[in-house]
């Protein structure tokens, strides 16, 4: 869609069909909604001003970038959001030119900026080409955010970044004379007094300069950017981010400067549609909803990992004051919002800060407290300098807590929890355990709780795999329950929600099979395996994991230190590429993963 030739009018039609669109697509197939509705007007005003087919567009985690997708060609395509083989619910070059960064976690935009500033300056292009980067106020608490912002100030990169603030809220007085103070500070004329002003004072020695920066600070204390100010980067705002006229003219004012500058602008999350607007989390990612009720269009009645994980933390923690625990921003989707809200003084959201998460629960553990680090598989990625030297160099018993370990389905590549086994296992000093169904979890958190070293446990999206399991014993570090022993030459071995599959699939072969629960991926049952390695001869691995340093991997370790040549070894763990958004069944069907594609791959 071509906006550059539509008037202000115009434009504002195009964010009601936008919005119409999104909530239509989105109370379909899912997605994320409030973000998406309440960048809409940016994403527009950016699309008039700037040329996305040239200048770098950067979302930050870009889930709010729906709207861009609409405007790149996709809108036909948009039916397919999320689907399997249809539109990636996040930026994905592949998908188009427009897209300039794949961008799933948070608080990369403004070092990709950076880095694409560099680039431009290197090849000449400046007069041709700026980067234009969109992050969200939570972003923003990430460090890695102020790395960049500091090379920045310093370099003084041509770039305009928009602070998409959904939260903070302007007082009507501050807002209006704000408002102007934003729109004057971004004009010509402040910009050209503000430098020969500081040519003039500089022939008039230091006092000269003290009185002149005292006006200015005066001036900014009616905004809150003196901290960008002060890292040399301009600031102007904060305005209404719905505000299409102001927002046009100001991106272009500030495209105009030819420094760093921050645009703030206010919005509401999810704007548009009375249900979802304000700060409810439930609207920040929707499964299919009725979109004249808002309520969700199906619940599952079977009970899910994560409300699992909660009853069996909240058992503990009343039962021990020592237990707190830590989310990065996710407390619904870890389950950690009720036991925030029952201990408020033991249980934390520190924000997107996955470092800061791992380091501070650290120096708990060393104070004598048990914590419980609660963080999606994908996350903790961003945290594995921390864990190896705050946590496991030291050697503190912090429990690492993995929600969404597996396919997460309609996220795709940037949420799929699939290396938290192969990154992990390689550290000294972790344990890694998993339970199998909702009893074993139990079990796997008691023992977790009195457990005095590093630990992680990993559990699936949703639910554990539905089967009938053999009833679970008490957790023993190293130890693993054989569920049937057979007299055939077959073993499975599955370990975490990989035994559910191990049991669909032995259900459809026609021949004795014997199960074993690995429970613990390090420290091994070598007991177990040796007496298990003299009558099976084919080892069959299920796990919701990467292939590469996964399970197989590390059975495959054992069988060479343990000099036994003689076991065929296969694993059914995911293979060394990423993997793609969709429905989980039907990912798990492309990979071949389903428990009848899995059979007939034994019997062949």
């Amino acid at each position: 869609m071509n906006i550059k030739e539509k008037n202000i009018q115009e434009l504002e039609v195009v964010c009601k069909e936008i919005r119409e669109e999104i909530l239509r697509v989105v109370s379909k197939n899912g997605g994320h909604l409030s973000s998406t509705l309440g960048a809409t007007e940016l994403i527009v005003a950016m699309h008039k001003v700037f040329d996305s087919s040239k200048d770098p567009f950067i979302f930050d985690v870009s889930h709010q970038a729906y709207a861009h997708k609409l405007l790149t060609g996709r809108w036909e395509a948009f039916d397919t959001l999320r689907e399997f083989n249809g539109l990636c619910g996040y930026t994905k070059p592949k998908e188009s030119d427009h897209d300039y960064f794949v961008a799933g976690h948070s608080s990369t935009s403004i070092s990709l900026g950076v880095g694409a500033a560099k680039a431009i300056e290197l090849k000449k292009e400046q007069k041709e080409r700026i980067p234009v980067v969109m992050i969200g106020d939570g972003s923003m608490t990430a460090g890695m955010v102020y790395e960049a912002l500091n090379e920045l100030g310093d370099r003084k990169y041509p770039m305009v970044i928009i602070l998409n603030d959904n939260e903070m809220s302007i007082a009507k007085p501050i807002g209006a004379l704000s408002r102007m103070l934003s729109s004057a500070m971004a004009g010509s004329f402040y910009q050209k007094f503000k430098k020969h002003t500081e040519n003039f004072v500089d022939n008039f020695g230091e006092g000269a300069h003290y009185i002149a920066k005292k006006m200015e600070e005066s001036l900014k204390l009616i905004t809150p950017g003196i901290m960008f100010e002060e890292m040399g980067i301009d600031y102007i705002g904060p305005i209404d981010g719905h505000d299409l006229k102001s927002l046009v003219d100001i991106l272009q004012k500030a495209k105009k400067l030819g420094k760093p500058v921050i645009v703030h602008a206010q919005t509401i999350k999810g704007k548009g549609y009375d249900i979802a607007e304000g700060h409810e989390e439930k609207w920040h990612g929707v499964g299919p909803f009725d979109l004249d009720s808002g309520t969700a269009s199906k619940k599952s009645t079977t009970k899910s990992a994560t409300q699992i994980y909660t009853e069996a933390l909240m058992h503990l923690a009343k039962n021990d004051e020592k237990v707190v625990g830590a989310t990065a921003a996710m407390p619904s989707g870890t389950g950690l919002s009720e036991l925030m809200e029952a201990f408020p003084d033991r249980f934390w959201d520190v924000a997107i800060a996955e470092q800061h998460a791992v380091t501070s629960m650290s120096a708990l553990a060393k104070e004598g407290f048990k914590p419980f680090c609660t963080i999606y598989s994908t996350f903790l990625q961003r945290g594995y300098d921390q864990v190896i030297h705050d946590t496991c160099l030291m050697d503190l018993p912090v429990v690492f807590a993995l929600d969404r370990a597996g396919i997460v389905g309609e996220d795709g590549e940037t949420h799929q929890g699939v290396f938290d086994i192969s990154f992990l296992r390689a550290i000294p000093n972790m344990t890694l355990f998993a339970p199998r169904d909702e009893k074993s979890f139990h079990q796997a958190m008691a023992f977790a709780h009195q457990y005095q070293h590093p630990c992680s446990l990993r559990y699936p999206r949703g639910s554990f795999t539905e089967t009938t399991l053999p009833e679970s014993q008490p957790f023993a570090l190293g130890k693993s329950q054989l569920l049937r022993s057979c007299e055939g030459d077959t073993l499975f071995i599955g370990y975490g929600n990989g035994v559910g599959r191990a049991f669909q699939t032995a259900e459809l072969l026609d021949k004795e099979i014997s199960i074993l629960d690995l429970r613990f991926v390090k420290p091994l049952d070598k007991e177990m395996l040796r007496s298990l390695a003299v009558k099976h001869k084919k080892w069959f691995v299920f796990s919701d994991s990467a292939k590469m340093g996964g399970v197989g991997s590390a059975l495959l370790e054992f069988l060479s230190e343990e000099v036994i040549n003689d076991i065929i070894v296969k694993s059914f763990e995911y293979e060394d590429s990423f993997i793609t958004h969709g429905n989980t069944k039907l990912v798990e069907e492309s990979l071949g993963l389903l428990p009848q594609q899995i059979a007939n791959k034994i019997e062949n």
